[in-house]
């Protein structure tokens, strides 16, 4: 190692000289230095320091360097500390041990190990190591990431015959909380056991429970230390809840608290906080509530705000955050902390990110709290939320100004931001500028790619992270799954499915989740309830998803069935669980079972109703023919019904075929939304379904005027690796020949079985003498039974044919289907934009109630 000599004054050399009050003088100078550090003023010491080096004037006392030191270190401000240890050798001043020791103490903290060594091995070339410098040089390695060096000076620590103290051993088992030198740290468990220390010492115990936690991810050996220690105290119990949080255990956390208050201590600022937190993740307000008034009389509040701030924004009710912003406003300082909290807040609340990106632009506004890196992620979280990268943009400038736009988690924010708001080229550039791209940022890029159903780049993407030896997480899988299942490509899924298994994640819950939700959406619903069987552990997410997946299949039983063994098995069911289960009653007609589900979100889980179930308990009651019941509740509902609300009971109207309901419905559609199509197609399809023409052509013409598109319908079918898709009378297709001979051929067929084509859901005006076989022409060519000829020609027949449509089904296809099936003995499946229908041997799964 390179050492640093601190010269000594040589005969040659002439000593500093002062007149005669000098020694006074100096007296005064370490008084002075003490004074100004008694009062705080770290600053003001170094200050006068450096007056007195330039007046000739020193200090004599060691201790006054020390103490400089300490608050140096303690300020973390390690610039200084190394000026303070200019001047050290400059004013020729030969530091004793404490002196020492308080350098390395200064060098370590400042990640400095080189000068660390340097000073330690000056100590022991003028034989002034002693047992605190030996620590602290354990504690210096340890500290910077060189564990293997820490246990090394330990070694030669005890081959000197020094015997080690509670602070030694404290050093060198931090040294080995990791998973590299856990093994080691078991040896030196061993050791303690011998002389004592690990019954006698309060911080060696809390290493211990450390390096179980950090090294070996083990809460049980954590508690066995925990158990066998003979004094607690409060940083003892703080450190055990802490460390359960982290673990991902809160009940555990919240257990040990309510043992530690039986036990009569006291709990601190810190102790408070990990149980706020424990609450924000358990969603348990109502003990939350009960520590908040505990802080307040303890004098706490100020010092836990942050947490506080957290725990109300997560546990809000109905997602409001009220509570959240009320702590906020009565704290009389506020941090960057407290200002991230409550942004974060706001853009975690689910319809609140308008108002956090007022926040952020508020505290932007004050200047008198800086944004940090966390503040600008939540921000461009809600930009993203938003889908608004005009505003994302000039948050950005922000961070490029205050310089933390380089930032990791800032960047990948960035770049979510982009992805969330379909700006893929903004999205390719902020992921391509990044001088370091971590397995977040592909991550993130990756689950871009698979929104834009580029699978090509999604997975040349994974292969750049399996080659990088990145690790490929779950996120990675879980986006690969989700791309492919928005197409129905159940072939590249069952690919990734394949990885998975080849990686041993195939027992991971989100991996579970996203590949129950992927063979769900791609009709296989089989092969998901094969995967959710074959799960140890299921959240909410997981029941959930797999009540979705058969409610979409229209398997009403299964979903109530599956929701009563989630009920059975603790797990308390979310919003999303709600919608599921209300959806799956529409499909089948279950008006009761919907009402009593209805009602009991908030009776019995305390789940106040969105607008989402709203709109399902609309569709229930419009598929059962229920109109009038549906319009009065709506009118009765506790807010304003959207246009997703509306535009349900529209497409009822046109079922049953009701203009004056219809009418109004289109018209408090075009209130809340003027440019929105479906009121426009909608109306002038119930026109023409009861034969007002004119009336018919005067909505698309005002469609045209307003120069709305009516989105195009389209199938589409997966054969081999390519996605084949389906227009309206489609005849781009190379095998265009081929498909249209199957489909003559499976219309003849199934005429003769019993098919008629419903022409009145042609709602176009012909000529009389062409009406009847210009109709039946047009519903022939419909997409769907384009993609069915396709999958019938192209596919083997042991497999289902698989067909995948944009928009809802129309009845004369879901009627040819029925009959398909019966000439070609295949099974088909067919995903619309509401459902699956399962059609085998002349039935559909829905029973033509959809």
């Amino acid at each position: 190692m390179a050492t640093i000599s601190f010269p000594l004054p040589s005969p040659a050399k002439l000593p500093i000289t002062s007149p005669p009050s000098a020694p006074n003088r100096i007296n005064v100078a370490d008084r002075l230095i003490l004074r100004h550090l008694n009062a705080g003023d770290l600053r003001g010491a170094i200050s006068s320091l450096d007056l007195m080096a330039r007046d000739g004037i020193r200090p004599t006392d060691s201790v006054t360097f020390s103490t400089l030191l300490k608050s140096c270190i303690r300020a973390r401000e390690f610039r200084l500390g190394k000026l303070v240890h200019s001047r050290l050798i400059e004013f020729q001043i030969e530091p004793d041990s404490v002196l020492y020791n308080s350098l390395i103490s200064l060098y370590s903290k400042s990640g400095d190990v080189a000068r660390a060594e340097d000073v330690f091995e000056t100590m022991g070339r003028f034989g002034k190591r002693d047992v605190v410098s030996w620590s602290a040089m354990m504690g210096c390695y340890g500290n910077n990431g060189k564990g293997v060096d820490a246990v090394r000076v330990f070694v030669e620590f005890l081959e000197l015959g020094l015997v080690p103290n509670d602070y030694c051993y404290t050093a060198v088992i931090r040294a080995c909380s990791n998973p590299e030198n856990v093994g080691v740290g078991r040896v030196i468990l061993g050791f303690l056991m011998k002389t004592g220390y690990f019954e006698s010492d309060v911080c060696v115990g809390c290493s211990l429970i450390d390096m179980f936690v950090k090294g070996e991810n083990s809460l049980e050996n954590a508690y066995k230390v925990f158990d066998q220690m003979s004094e607690l105290n409060v940083v003892t119990w703080t450190l055990v809840i802490t460390r359960c949080m982290q673990m991902g255990f809160p009940k555990e956390a919240i257990r040990f608290f309510l043992e530690m208050v039986l036990s009569g201590f006291e709990a601190d600022k810190f102790t408070l906080s990990s149980v706020f937190s424990a609450c924000a993740e358990l969603e348990d307000l109502s003990l939350g509530k009960q520590l908040h008034s505990w802080a307040i009389r303890l004098g706490l509040v100020e010092d836990v705000g942050c947490s506080l701030v957290d725990m109300y924004a997560k546990c809000s009710v109905g997602g409001s955050v009220d509570d959240c912003r009320k702590v906020f406003d009565r704290m009389e300082d506020h941090s960057v902390m407290s200002w991230t909290a409550l942004i974060t807040g706001y853009m975690q609340s689910g319809d609140l990110d308008t108002e956090a990106v007022k926040l952020f632009c508020e505290m932007i506004t004050q200047g008198c709290v800086q944004p940090n890196h966390f503040t600008f992620s939540s921000a461009f979280k809600a930009c993203g939320n938003l889908s608004d990268s005009r505003v994302g943009k000039q948050v950005l400038g922000h961070a490029f100004k205050r310089g933390l736009a380089s930032n990791n988690s800032v960047a990948n924010s960035v770049i979510s931001m982009f992805v969330k708001s379909d700006r893929m080229e903004d999205a390719r550039r902020a992921f391509e500028s990044l001088s370091e791209k971590n397995l977040v940022s592909y991550n993130t890029f990756l689950d871009g790619a698979c929104r834009s159903l580029d699978f090509e780049e999604a997975f040349e993407l994974y292969h750049e992270i399996s080659e990088r030896e990145l690790g490929v997480s779950a996120f990675t899988f879980a986006s690969l799954l989700s791309g492919v299942a928005s197409v129905g490509s159940i072939r590249k899924g069952e690919q990734v499915h394949s990885q998975v298994v080849k990686l041993g994640l195939s027992c991971n819950q989100p991996v579970c989740n996203a590949l129950i939700s992927m063979y769900s959406k791609c009709g296989s619903i089989d092969s998901a309830s094969r995967v959710f069987s074959l799960m140890e552990d299921r959240n909410v997410i997981s029941w959930t998803s797999m009540i979705t997946g058969f409610a979409k299949h229209g398997f009403a039983k299964r979903v109530l069935e599956t929701f009563n063994q989630m009920m059975e098995a603790g797990v308390k069911p979310n919003e999303v669980t709600y919608v599921a289960i209300l959806s799956a009653c529409s499909h089948v007609g279950l008006v009761s079972e919907g009402w009593r589900h209805f009602k009991s979100m908030y009776e019995d889980h305390n789940i106040k109703p969105k607008m989402e179930h709203y709109a399902c308990m609309v569709d229930l009651l419009c598929r059962s023919g229920l109109l009038t019941d549906a319009f009065e509740f709506i009118n009765t509902m506790p807010f304003q019904a959207d246009v997703l609300v509306w535009r349900t009971f529209l497409g009822a109207c046109r079922v049953h075929s009701n203009t004056e309901l219809g009418e109004m419905a289109a018209r408090k559609i075009l209130e809340l939304d003027p440019n929105e199509p479906a009121a426009y197609i909608q109306l002038s399809n119930i026109y023409a379904s009861t034969g007002k023409w004119e009336e018919s052509a005067e909505m698309r013409k005002r469609m045209k005027e307003r120069n709305l598109v009516k989105e195009g319908g389209c199938s589409w079918i997966e054969v081999g690796d390519k996605v084949h898709k389906f227009y309206v009378g489609d005849t781009s297709h190379p095998n265009t020949h081929r498909i249209y001979n199957e489909l003559d051929r499976l219309i003849r067929e199934i005429k003769c079985c019993g098919y008629v084509p419903d022409t009145d859901l042609v709602l176009h005006k012909l000529e009389e003498e062409d009406d009847k076989a210009e109709k039946e022409r047009l519903l022939y060519q419909h997409s769907e039974k384009i993609a069915v000829a396709f999958g019938l020609i192209s596919t083997v027949k042991s497999r289902p044919v698989r067909v995948f449509k944009n928009l809802r089904v129309c009845g004369d296809c879901h009627n040819a289907m029925k009959y398909i099936t019966v000439v070609s003995g295949r099974e088909i499946v067919l995903r619309d934009m509401n459902r699956f229908h399962h059609f085998k041997d002349g039935k559909c799964s829905c029973n033509d109630y959809w």
